[in-house]
């Protein structure tokens, strides 16, 4: 594959002004908005580089995302404007790590996210890798965000089956999900911003209110698509610790699709709409 090198830059910046409608119900950039804009310009700035999925095309290939992690001191207030910045941590012939901040104008940072992305042939869905790749190395950064890397997720079992091995039990009924039209993204699998509503939704209007999204990681195991049943397990943390695990199951035939974790922490005062 050929590129054109000029104006190639190791980073891609943006500024956002955060709007109602891109706001949650506590005034604060919404998680779903955040994720989106993260999808967003990591594609432009793919594009950028000639590694996006336009130049793939004629191969029947695309990125897809297969992890991510969001870690957030603090959240941009609505009516504000903020920056959300790209660069690649590491491209190699297996996958790519690409990262992220949030700050604001005046340089202070809310936070850091981490992704992982492979590439698919759009067809079997199988991973290609990346070795069809040669990128120079001086638009590989490298710089790594200072977030903890995805711990290790373990398998949630219902609330009244007793957990073998390293699997553990889940705390709350499950959770029953068909999908539909409209979770579905330009690949006819499910888009992650659905995921993402999926874990928000799982805690109620109160616990938004009196707590606050500190990290929200989800590691995608297989693929969703239209019409498929799934299952959703949580699992809360014994010791206080506001950190709920998730695991969503395709219901026929019990295989995982998802592992997520939620950690959230006490907000100072509690939301008062």
């Amino acid at each position: 594959m050929t590129y054109n090198f000029f104006d190639m830059l190791p980073f891609l910046e943006k500024s956002y002004f955060l709007s109602a409608s891109d706001a949650n119900a506590e005034g604060e950039l919404s998680l779903t908005t955040l994720t989106t804009n993260i999808i967003d310009i990591a594609t432009d700035h793919a594009n950028n580089l000639g590694i996006g999925n336009p130049s793939m095309e004629n191969m029947k290939a695309g990125w897809i995302l297969s992890r991510i992690s969001i870690d957030l001191a603090t959240t941009p207030k609505v009516n504000s404007h903020y920056i959300l910045k790209t660069w690649i941590e590491d491209f190699n012939r297996h996958y790519s790590a690409r990262c992220f901040s949030i700050s604001s104008p005046e340089g202070d940072v809310y936070g850091y996210a981490r992704t992982i992305w492979l590439v698919i042939d759009t067809e079997t869905h199988k991973n290609l890798g990346l070795s069809h790749f040669d990128l120079p190395a001086d638009v590989i950064l490298g710089e790594k965000a200072p977030i903890p890397l995805q711990e290790k997720h373990f398998p949630i079992v219902d609330l009244h089956e007793e957990p073998t091995g390293k699997a553990i039990k889940s705390t709350h009924p499950p959770f029953k999900y068909t999908f539909k039209y409209c979770d579905l993204d330009f690949y006819r699998h499910v888009n992650t911003v659905r995921y993402v509503t999926m874990l928000l939704n799982q805690f109620s209007l109160e616990e938004h209110d009196m707590t606050r999204v500190k990290r929200i990681e989800l590691s995608f195991l297989h693929e969703a698509s239209f019409g498929m049943k799934t299952v959703m397990m949580r699992a809360d943390s014994s010791d206080d610790s506001l950190l709920s695990s998730f695991q969503l199951s395709n219901e026929t035939d019990g295989s995982a699709l998802l592992f997520a974790r939620v950690k959230r922490e006490k907000r100072d005062d509690k939301f008062e709409s």
